[in-house]
């Protein structure tokens, strides 16, 4: 039976007793293992593949009077900012993305009798829960509160707990250094080449565990550029007015179209960063990049706002940095609050679909009309129903269950799907009219080949969700419709419909 935190500590005064525990294994039994030298293991990056540090302030992002006070606590010490972090955030330790392979030879070592340290700068609540969802430490070293057990505190806790014992020590980092050198073998995990040959010089290698290959395949995964076919949205007002042959409108377009990937990329990581503990409970989510521990969560803090400052200033070249400021300002809000809000998210959603359009028109100078930007509304409204019908669809059956991160149930699916539906069909009949107001002319022509355009959209929107019912929708409506052959033919016609009618149009103005 496992003992209770308190009752370990109390079982054993040590002089670092704040800094030290025991799980599952009583102190005698601990001490007991003799078959070969300790194994001490360093916690972020090294057992789990993330900085709980990190992850803490990331979790707490949403509760920003919450996060303030913790980070006053800073001005006692780094160790006190990492109690107060990880008091007011409680992550979940089974949801942290272990490091697999180490946690298998850990359990070999194990099964051989070895004694087992867990030794973290990170704060003893989180230590111990670790320790104590593994069931595998036996000793337990970690920050209190006071000391901040990195570089040589740890190694001078490791060393004061263990006497004269030898060990082998599992890190990832330079700041590990200063404890191989105190250690008979190293173990490395995940670590640059220099920091490798760094400990190696230092110490015996018993074991490597190499790193990946290439962060970048990670960060382009991250950014999400199949996401950017949304931003196609930017060339809707150039075509509809008629302007294919503007050399100088594409030009604009195209920047603003660069500066909305960028934009949205960027926050695409800010959303990944705030979503860590959501998304680790989703069956696909959980395999995005920081939620597997794929990626550093710094390459994240680095990246996003590098994405965001460049396309905010591509936006300024075109005149257009209003827009886009409102559409990262709903995004990040959406992130933060909203996709947590039934109805709001969708109407948000919609929104920033919206907010594509209007951009566009002002780079390019071709307003969008009121039509437009009605028709627009409701099928940007449906499609993000969309991505929440689909999303329910993926909960257990039977299970009146909520979905992570969000406000939905499994029983909201049917009345969300009614309301997109209608969404859908509305936006059809608004196309129709957009179709006579805008682009028809009856002074020139009793019929138009636009017309063709209201039954193909017509055919896709419901196309979309009979595969929704059927629980085919990749949870994104943009991301299917880019891998759907049907979507590529009815796009492709609608343009073709588009370009066939401008052509008959200006054949019939020049006779």
């Amino acid at each position: 039976m496992t003992p209770s935190f308190g009752a370990s500590l109390a079982a054993r005064p040590q002089p670092m007793d704040d800094a030290v525990t025991l799980s599952p294994a009583t102190a005698e039994h601990a001490e007991s293992r003799n078959a070969g030298p300790a194994l001490v293991v360093d916690l972020d990056g090294s057992l789990v593949r993330t900085d709980t540090l990190l992850e803490c302030a990331l979790a707490l992002a949403k509760k920003p009077l919450v996060l303030l006070r913790a980070l006053a606590a800073l001005r006692h010490g780094k160790a006190r900012l990492k109690q107060e972090l990880a008091a007011a955030a409680e992550l979940d330790p089974a949801r942290l993305p272990y490091n697999e392979a180490l946690l298998a030879y850990l359990r070999e070592r194990q099964g051989e009798g070895r004694l087992l340290v867990l030794a973290t700068g990170a704060d003893r609540r989180m230590a111990e829960a670790v320790a104590a969802h593994l069931d595998l430490f036996d000793i337990v070293l970690a920050s209190d509160g006071d000391t901040n057990l990195t570089r040589e505190a740890k190694a001078a806790a490791i060393r004061d707990r263990l006497g004269d014992r030898p060990f082998a020590y599992v890190g990832n980092s330079r700041a590990d250094l200063a404890v191989w050198q105190e250690a008979a073998a190293g173990i490395c995990v995940n670590a640059r080449a220099g920091v490798a040959r760094a400990c190696a010089r230092t110490t015996a290698i018993e074991h490597a565990f190499p790193p990946e290959a290439s962060r970048l395949p990670a960060l382009l995964r991250a950014i999400r550029p199949h996401q950017w076919a949304k931003n196609f949205l930017v060339f809707v007002p150039l075509v509809a007015a008629r302007a294919v042959g503007d050399v100088a409108g594409w030009v604009e377009a195209v920047a603003m179209f660069v500066a909305f990937c960028c934009t949205a990329s960027g926050i695409y990581l800010v959303n990944d960063l705030l979503d860590l503990a959501a998304d680790r409970q989703h069956a696909s989510k959980s395999r995005r990049p920081f939620a597997s521990g794929a990626l550093p969560l710094e390459a994240g803090l680095i990246a996003a706002p590098l994405l965001i400052l460049a396309g905010l200033s591509l936006s300024v070249l075109v005149g257009a940095l209003p827009v886009l400021l409102c559409y990262a300002a709903g995004s990040c809000a959406y992130s933060m609050w909203l996709k947590s809000r039934p109805l709001v998210d969708v109407f948000m959603l919609a929104a920033l679909y919206g907010m594509r359009l209007l951009a566009g028109g002002i780079a390019t100078g071709y307003h969008v009309s009121l039509w437009l930007l009605a028709f627009s509304s409701f099928l940007f409204l449906s499609l993000a129903m969309v991505k929440r019908v689909a999303e329910l669809r993926t909960l257990p059956r039977g299970e009146r269950k909520r979905a992570a991160g969000r406000g939905y149930r499994a029983e909201d699916i049917e009345i969300i799907q009614l309301m997109g539906v209608a969404s859908s069909f509305v936006a059809s009949l608004v196309l129709a009219l957009y179709v006579q107001s805008e682009l028809a002319s009856a002074a020139d022509r009793s019929a138009t080949f636009s017309w063709v355009i209201v039954p193909l959209v017509l055919f896709w929107e419901c196309r979309v969700w009979l595969a929704t019912s059927r629980g085919r929708m990749n949870e994104d409506p943009i991301v299917f419709a880019a891998r759907d052959w049907v979507s590529w033919i009815v796009a492709i016609c609608c343009f073709g419909v588009l370009l066939m009618d401008q052509l008959v149009h200006a054949s019939r103005v020049v006779y």
